[in-house]
C-alpha cells in the first residue's frame, strides 16, 4: 500500500474571508509584547529602572519604618497598661472621687472597669471624655462574662463613642474617638487585716491607641514625602547620568553612520580603556583602521590590475601589430620586383617583435610564479662578491668608456637633524660576502639594475658600485613589509645605529649602485618598481626593456626577506640599494675571563706563558 503524500490544504472558510488568501498566522502575545520592549530606547529602559528599582526600594523602606514604629508603640503600651495596673488597684477606693456620677473622667486617660469574681460590673471605674462631650470606651464582653479575653494578655478591640452634648463634634475628635483601644484583663483581691480575701474579681485597664495611630499616620506620610522627592531626584540624576554614559555610544552611532555612508576615515573619540566603551572604542578604532587599510590596499591592487591589464595589452599589441603590419607588406609585394630583399627584412622586423614579445612574456611568467610564491629557491649558498663583480664586468664590456669604481658600503654618522646619518661609499676591496639564497635570481637582480644603468644614462658618466655589511636592529620579516621608498631606507638606517651600538639585530648585506645620469625625479623614484612604469609617457621605449626588470627585482629581494629602493645620489644621478639578510648578529660577550680581568699594579695584563 502506498502512503498519502499530499499536503493539507488551507481552511476553505479562512480562505474566502481574506479574498482567496490563507489567514496569516496570529503572533503570540508574549512575542508581541518582547518586541515593543525592544523597540524601547536603551536609555528610556534604563532610566525607567532605575525609576521602578527606586520606587519600589522606598515603599519597602516606609512599610518597614511604619511596622517597626507600629509595633515598638504597642509594645511600649503594653508595658505601660501593666505597669499602671498597681498603681490603679492601690487607688480603686478614690476612683470615685476622680470621675463624675456616671464614672467619665475629664483628666485620666486610662479606661478602668471593675468586675467582681462573677463578671458583673461594679460600680467603680474611669471612662475618658474628650472635649465637645465625646466619650469613647473600648467595646468589651457583655456584663457576666469575659469570653475571648486571656487574663494578663492584652489585646486590641474596637472603640464605641457616645456623643453627651447636642453640638456636632469635630472631624478631629471623632478620629480620635473611633480610633481601637489596647486592653488587658487583669485579677484583683481585696484583703482583710487578718489575711482573708474579702472580695476579688477582674479589672479591665484599657489606653486608646489614638496617638499611636496619629504618629504612624505622620510618620507614613513623612516617608510618602521623601520617598516622592528621592523617586523624582533618582529620576533626574539617573536621566542625566544615562544620558552622559550612553553619549559615547551615540557618537560611536553617529560614526558608523558615516562610515556606512562611505567615509572611512572617521573614528571613535578615545576614551579611557579601563571602562567598557573605551575598550570598545579602542576595538573600533583598530578594526577601523584595518578596514580602511584593506581597503586602500584593495582600491590599489585593483588600480595596478587595470593599469597592468592595460599595460600588457599594449606591451602585447605593440609586436603583434608589427608582425602583422609585416605580414601583410610581404604578402602585398611578394609579387613585385626586389620582393626576395624586402621579404628579408620583413622577416627580420617580425623575429625581432615576436623575440620582445617573448621576452615580456617570459617576464610576465616569471612575475607570476613569483607572486604565487613559486620559481625560486632560497635554499643555496651565494658569493654574493662574485655575482656583482660579473655585474660590474658586465657594465664595462657594454659600455668600455664608463668608469665603475668598486668600494665599501659604510654608515656615515650625521651631525644633526638636518644632516642625519646615511650610508655613504668608500672606495676600496670589495668584502667577500656569502648569504643563502637563489643564486640566478639575485645575478637576475643586479643584472637588472646594471641593464637600467647601460640604457638609461651616458655610456661615459661614472657608476660606484659598493658592498658591505652592516647590524641592524630589524627583522627581514618586518623589512620585507616595508614600501620600496626612501623614508624606508631612513628608517633602516636608523635600525644599523640601534644594531651597531648594541650588537643585537641581523646582519645585512648591503650592494649598492650609484650612477650619475640625468636621475629620476624624487616623486617618481618609488614609482620605477611598478610593473610597465617608464617615465616616458609615449610608451615608444626607444632604449629598450619590457618596463618589468625592477618590478622582477623587488618580487625577488622581497622572496629573500630582503629590502630594495631608490634615492638620490650626490649630485645627480640615482642610487639602487638592495638589503639581503645574512645571518644574526652574535651577542657581545658580558664577562671577561679571570686571565683578562687581572692586572698588575701598572695597570698591564700579565703575559700569557
Amino acid at each position: 500500500m502506498s502512503q498519502d503524500t499530499r499536503q493539507p490544504s488551507a481552511d476553505p472558510q479562512n480562505t474566502q474571508k481574506n479574498g482567496g488568501q490563507p489567514r496569516p498566522q496570529r503572533v503570540p502575545w508574549h512575542r508581541r509584547i518582547g518586541r515593543k520592549v525592544q523597540a524601547i530606547p536603551l536609555s528610556t529602559k534604563l532610566v525607567t529602572c532605575i525609576i521602578v528599582l527606586l520606587t519600589i526600594g522606598t515603599i519597602g523602606i516606609s512599610f518597614s519604618i511604619r511596622t517597626l514604629v507600629g509595633n515598638y508603640l504597642l509594645q511600649k503600651t503594653d508595658t505601660q497598661l501593666v505597669n499602671q495596673a498597681q498603681m490603679i488597684f492601690n487607688s480603686m477606693d478614690s476612683l470615685d472621687s476622680t470621675t463624675s456620677e456616671d464614672g467619665r473622667s475629664l483628666v485620666n486617660t486610662y479606661y478602668v472597669e471593675v468586675r467582681d469574681s462573677e463578671y458583673k460590673r461594679t460600680g467603680a471605674g474611669s471612662v475618658p471624655m474628650l472635649r465637645e462631650g465625646v466619650v469613647s470606651e473600648p467595646s468589651l464582653p457583655s456584663d457576666g462574662s469575659i469570653d475571648g479575653v486571656t487574663l494578663g494578655e492584652p489585646f486590641t478591640t474596637q472603640a464605641v463613642v457616645h456623643v453627651t452634648t447636642s453640638r456636632v463634634p469635630d472631624h478631629a475628635i471623632m478620629q480620635a474617638a473611633q480610633s481601637p483601644w489596647r486592653v488587658v484583663a487583669l485579677p484583683w483581691s481585696e484583703k482583710t487585716k487578718t489575711g482573708q480575701v474579702k472580695d476579688s474579681g477582674v479589672v479591665f485597664i484599657g489606653l486608646s491607641l489614638s496617638d499611636q495611630i496619629d504618629t504612624s499616620n505622620t510618620l507614613t506620610r513623612f516617608c510618602a514625602m521623601v520617598g516622592i522627592a528621592v523617586v523624582l531626584i533618582g529620576a533626574i540624576l539617573g536621566t542625566i547620568v544615562v544620558q552622559s554614559t550612553l553619549a559615547p555610544l551615540k557618537r560611536i552611532e553617529k560614526t558608523a553612520a558615516k562610515i556606512a555612508a562611505g567615509d572611512l576615515s572617521q573614528r571613535v573619540p578615545d576614551l579611557p580603556e579601563n571602562t567598557e566603551v573605551g575598550s570598545l572604542s579602542m576595538s573600533l578604532n583598530t578594526m577601523l583602521t584595518r578596514i580602511e587599510e584593506s581597503f586602500h590596499a584593495q582600491e590599489e591592487t585593483t588600480e595596478k590590475m587595470k593599469r597592468f591589464v592595460s599595460d600588457a595589452s599594449h606591451e602585447l599589441r605593440t609586436p603583434l601589430a608589427a608582425i602583422h603590419g609585416y605580414a601583410e607588406l610581404y604578402k602585398m609585394q611578394r609579387d613585385m620586383p626586389g620582393a626576395l630583399e624586402r621579404a628579408d627584412e620583413s622577416i627580420e622586423h617580425i623575429e625581432a617583435s615576436s623575440a620582445r614579445m617573448t621576452v615580456l612574456v617570459e617576464d610576465l611568467l616569471s612575475l607570476a610564479r613569483l607572486d604565487e610564491g613559486r620559481g625560486i629557491d632560497i635554499t643555496q649558498q651565494v658569493k654574493l662578491t662574485s655575482v656583482v663583480n660579473d655585474a660590474a664586468d658586465d657594465l664595462h664590456a657594454l659600455d668600455p668608456d664608463r668608469g665603475i669604481t668598486c668600494g665599501q658600503v659604510v654608515l656615515q654618522a650625521g651631525s644633526d637633524m638636518e644632516h642625519p646619518s646615511r650610508l655613504a661609499f668608500q672606495p676600496g676591496t670589495m668584502p667577500d660576502i656569502t648569504l643563502t639564497g637563489d643564486a640566478s635570481r639575485l645575478r637576475q637582480v643586479v643584472t637588472n639594475i646594471v641593464g637600467n644603468i647601460h640604457r638609461y644614462t651616458p655610456a661615459d658618466s661614472p657608476v660606484e658600485v659598493s658592498m658591505g655589511v652592516l647590524p641592524a636592529s630589524i627583522s627581514p620579516e618586518s623589512l620585507s613589509r616595508m614600501p620600496s621608498n626612501e623614508q624606508s631606507l631612513h628608517h633602516f638606517i636608523e635600525a644599523i645605529e640601534v644594531g651597531q651600538s648594541m650588537q643585537v639585530g641581523m646582519n645585512y648585506a648591503i650592494v649598492r649602485f650609484s650612477d650619475h645620469g640625468p636621475g629620476v625625479p624624487a616623486d617618481a623614484r618609488s614609482k620605477i618598481f611598478e610593473r610597465f612604469y617608464t617615465a616616458d609617457p609615449s610608451r615608444a621605449r626607444q632604449k629598450g626593456g619590457t618596463g618589468l626588470g625592477m618590478a622582477i627585482a623587488q618580487s625577488v629581494v622581497k622572496a629573500h626577506h630582503g629590502f630594495i629602493c631608490a634615492s638620490g645620489s650626490d649630485g645627480t644621478g640615482l642610487t639602487l640599494t638592495v638589503v639581503l639578510p645574512v645571518a644574526p648578529v652574535e651577542p657581545r660577550p658580558l664577562t671577561q675571563t679571570s686571565d683578562e680581568r687581572k692586572v698588575d699594579k701598572r695597570g698591564r695584563r700579565p703575559k700569557k706563558q
